[in-house]
């Protein structure tokens, strides 16, 4: 179906005739590393889908930044042609979508440079002060780092030397939007972090996870804390224990020189999962703005303990689908000895008066049967088993990120007849059905309140280091061991299972 800008509208009739919610002011936005895949792939398109829904203003213009010699005409026809491979707002599916892509473009420029050279950044700034003439962007910026993170650095260094940060709180505002991994451990992490101070101020800097802007994710803080029927029994004396799984059925792809260097506990779990975690187990804000709800995440994850029980594996070759799949070490780009990880399960405890005692069961994994990510709030059993000690099943509550977002809950209920038998059965919530037409994707939400200032759904940095104290324990632990291999396809080592099997629990078949 072709998107219509005013479909909020058609599902929605309450929302007619209202404005989008502030508008964020006038703004230029440069994205380093402009010609690698996340921006055709992410940004650019969450751009041009922000321009379609009318939410971006009118003084507004992209400019890409990155080594590969390019002009501006070749940036703009393979950002045109993204669009059509990767974009949620496709231009020749939009009303009007040609028309508005002419005006779009008209505001998006090109600089190649290297990011260690100053002259990169005074050409940089020379196109700047051209785009606040001629698109009346008023100095105000937003400088995108999609590059790897040994880049940062240079990145903030250069932006400093050329005079491009302006102070925080003048007339003009800069804000430094930081993709992940946020370090590589606790020591380089906090390195990173007193290098972006001494460049930026706090209230600048917008460390991204794009977990954070995925409409499920962020319907969890609404589900548990808008309904009085769930929240009373969000704790030890109710829940039996949380399950979180992030699966990828891909392999590395085309990443192996990062993965390999990287691994599934830098590159997925110390942001994305504990993220999960965070939202999962915080106590109520004292208020819903950015400073209330990360002071929450930040005591969840100071409250985890230490020496975490964990597996870790590495995919072997395989047979997925129709077709045969190579172990990780055969992968591009990848060390035939590498001892890198591409799965990991860990048993973490909470110690604190709302989850004392409750074991969380995190996982996730590369070459796994499916791509799913959920977090499942299982319930303890039945206090007096009336109608059979296997009778009944624990009751699940599910959330799906992706794909299929929504919520389930499993409850039992009696079986049709004349005997009293039960039978476990799930009540649905999918976000499709019940909202209809497609939801925004996680970098549109995210980009737009980085415009707008809002904090609210990026991490900081003490935050980033709380959750790196917990990745790097088991960095440490596992420094010397050669992680456990799986069959490409299945659900991990068979480690993993052990470890809940220990515990008289499984993982949920998924």
């Amino acid at each position: 179906m072709p998107y219509r800008p005013e479909h909020d509208e058609v599902a929605n009739p309450l929302r007619k005739g209202l404005r989008a919610k502030r508008v964020p002011g006038p703004c230029a936005v440069v994205i380093f590393g402009a010609s690698g895949d996340l921006t055709m792939r992410k940004l650019f398109p969450a751009l041009f889908a922000l321009e379609a829904l009318g939410e971006l203003p009118g003084g507004f213009a992209v400019v890409g930044c990155a080594n590969t010699p390019m002009a501006s005409e070749e940036w703009r026809a393979k950002m045109r042609e993204a669009l059509s491979k990767h974009g949620r707002v496709k231009p020749e599916s939009t009303p009007d979508g040609e028309a508005l892509w002419e005006r779009f473009a008209a505001g998006v420029h090109y600089v190649s440079g290297d990011f260690s050279d100053p002259r990169c950044f005074e050409k940089l700034k020379t196109v700047l002060e051209e785009v606040d003439r001629a698109r009346g962007t008023r100095g105000n910026r937003l400088f995108y780092c999609a590059t790897p993170p040994s880049a940062f650095p240079a990145l903030l260094e250069g932006l400093k030397s050329a005079g491009m940060i302006a102070p925080p709180y003048s007339d003009n505002t800069t804000s430094v939007v930081i993709e992940k991994p946020f370090g590589r451990d606790a020591p380089s992490a906090r390195a990173l972090n007193e290098l972006v101070h001494t460049v930026l101020d706090e209230s600048q800097v917008f460390r991204i996870d794009h977990y954070l802007g995925k409409e499920t994710v962020q319907n969890l803080l609404v589900f548990r804390f808008g309904n009085a029927i769930f929240e009373p029994v969000w704790n030890r004396a109710y829940i039996d224990h949380v399950q979180i799984t992030a699966a990828e059925e891909l392999g590395v792809e085309r990443r192996g020189r990062y993965y390999d260097s990287a691994g599934v506990l830098r590159d997925m779990i110390q942001n994305h999962v504990l993220q999960l975690v965070t939202l999962t187990a915080m106590e109520p804000p004292v208020a819903f703005d950015a400073d209330a709800m990360r002071d929450e995440k930040v005591k969840v994850l100071r409250a985890v303990r230490t020496n975490a029980e964990f597996v870790l594996g590495q995919y072997s070759a395989g047979a997925i689908g129709t077709s045969d799949v190579p172990a990780y070490r055969d992968e591009p780009d990848v060390a035939k000895d590498s001892r890198t990880e591409t799965f990991a399960a860990l048993k973490l405890y909470i110690d604190n008066w709302r989850w004392g005692g409750v074991p969380f069961y995190i996982r996730s994994g590369k070459r796994l049967p499916k791509r799913t990510t959920e977090i499942a709030v299982v319930f303890r059993p039945v206090a007096h088993a009336l109608f059979g000690s296997s009778a009944t099943q624990q009751n699940v509550l599910s959330v799906r990120v992706q794909p299929d977002e929504g919520i389930s809950i499993r409850f039992n209920a009696k079986v049709p007849g004349e005997s009293y038998r039960p039978r476990a059965v799930n009540m649905d919530f999918s976000y499709g059905a019940a909202f209809g037409g497609q939801a925004p994707e996680a970098y549109e939400r995210l980009l737009l309140d980085a415009l707008r200032g809002d904090q609210t759904l990026f991490t900081r940095s003490d935050e980033v280091q709380a959750a790196w104290r917990i990745v790097g324990d088991v960095l440490t632990s596992s420094a010397e061991k050669e992680p456990a291999p799986y069959e490409s396809g299945s659900w991990g080592p068979r480690e993993a299972h052990e470890m809940l099997a220990r515990d008289g629990r499984r993982w949920r078949r998924l």
